[in-house]
């Protein structure tokens, strides 16, 4: 199949039959407050583990990623359990196994009790799985990448907000003692879930424009998955030692100072997400390029700024290319997601970009140590760039 027949099937619309747009609100709203912990905690986890009795807090790193790593472990098998018995028990269950894990971790006393609730959390949890299979078995088109696309502005909005969160209640309850109240969170999720309805698919298009259904078994699904993990990679490679590189070249800078420009690509999703699925939903490849372009140039730009603005346009930029790769991508899974059973589909797609930022988190950590904090940068721009150029000279073919 050609990139341009991609689009072209990327663009299909047809009005959804399982979900309004109000249930479609409530479920981003579910996955909001249920990514509180599993996203606001982790950076506290060198406050966390010298309570339990790691004084040094020598297993962060690893710990860090626990959850991640099972979590892409995990989402093929419950994707494929969605789609025998149910994408909202499914959903539900996943709101359920956060709320364990989370009193687990909160109630534990030993570092190994607590790897073993993150372990659990991975394992259990894939509520982003689980959410993007629910709505895949409702909507189609680009009420389906709408709809993930707005699945991702609830996950930026809960990385930019619950660490503030969190740091704002430490005062009078301890990071560690957080995960016993964040349980709260995907419990009401849960609640709430309950009375939204079983998903139903929508009907196919007439097999006389061109037929969905009959479509589906030579859409490109392993170029999409590579285009996914190279995008999270060269995204989340910039992450891990991004603080240390802005103390290294603006040396006396204030912490609220970093964590902003941390904040920021994340913000510009945020402000600009929706113009730019409305611009994009009839182009993705030409987005899915730009955006590899962007995230390469603003990479790029992170290696030379010694200044406080510099620094500000870089994010900006980068910005600009995690807005229109992840708008790009989500048309493109929404694509995929046609005459396909969304949880298997959509859970391997979580095992793929979870890899990525494993494999991110890894090769950040081994040139940082050889080369410094600019490194990782500089590595997700070669890998921004290199991805650009198989987006532009590839021929999308059928599997």
């Amino acid at each position: 199949m050609s990139t341009g027949a991609l689009e072209r099937d990327s663009a299909t619309a047809e009005r959804p039959a399982g979900l309004d747009r109000r249930q479609v609100h409530a479920v981003a709203a579910c996955y909001f407050v249920a990514s509180f912990a599993a996203l606001g905690l982790p950076p506290y986890l060198t406050g966390i583990l010298p309570t339990l009795g790691d004084r040094e807090g020598r297993w962060a790193g690893l710990l860090y990623i626990v959850p991640t790593v099972f979590g892409a472990l995990g989402a093929p098998f419950w994707g494929r359990l969605a789609d025998r018995f149910g994408r909202k028990r499914l959903l539900l269950r996943a709101q359920l196994g956060l709320t364990v894990s989370f009193l687990l971790a909160g109630a534990a006393d030993s570092l190994p009790a607590f790897a073993a609730a993150l372990v659990l959390q991975g394992f259990l949890g894939g509520t982003f799985a689980a959410t993007n299979g629910y709505l895949g078995a409702a909507l189609r088109g680009s009420e389906l990448s709408r709809a993930l696309t707005l699945m991702q502005g609830s996950a930026r909005a809960s990385l930019v907000a619950a660490p503030i969160l969190v740091g704002a209640l430490s005062p009078w309850i301890a990071p560690h003692r957080q995960y016993l109240l964040m349980a709260a969170l995907p419990l009401a999720a849960a609640g709430l879930l309950a009375l939204l309805p079983e998903p139903r698919r929508p009907a196919a298009a007439p097999a006389a424009a061109g037929g969905a259904q009959a479509a589906a078994p030579t859409r490109p699904l392993r170029l999409l998955y590579l285009f996914e993990f190279a995008f999270v990679f060269a995204t989340v490679i910039s992450f891990p030692y991004l603080i240390a590189l802005v103390e290294q070249r603006l040396p006396g800078v204030s912490g609220t100072v970093s964590g902003l420009l941390f904040a920021l690509p994340h913000l510009v999703y945020l402000l600009t997400a929706g113009r730019v699925h409305r611009h994009f939903r009839h182009r993705p490849r030409t987005g899915l390029f730009a955006a590899f372009a962007l995230v390469g140039l603003g990479l790029a730009g992170h290696g030379a700024a010694h200044s406080l603005p510099a620094f500000a346009v870089t994010r900006t930029v980068l910005g600009a290319g995690l807005t229109l790769g992840l708008v790009c991508l989500s048309v493109l899974a929404a694509a995929a997601a046609e005459g396909r059973a969304p949880g298997r589909m959509f859970g391997t797609l979580e095992l793929v970009s979870k890899g990525g930022a494993v494999a991110a988190g890894g090769a950040a950590a081994l040139v940082n140590g050889g080369y410094g904090p600019a490194a990782p940068v500089l590595a997700g721009t070669g890998a921004a760039v290199l991805a650009a150029l198989l987006v532009l000279l590839i021929r999308w073919s059928p599997r």
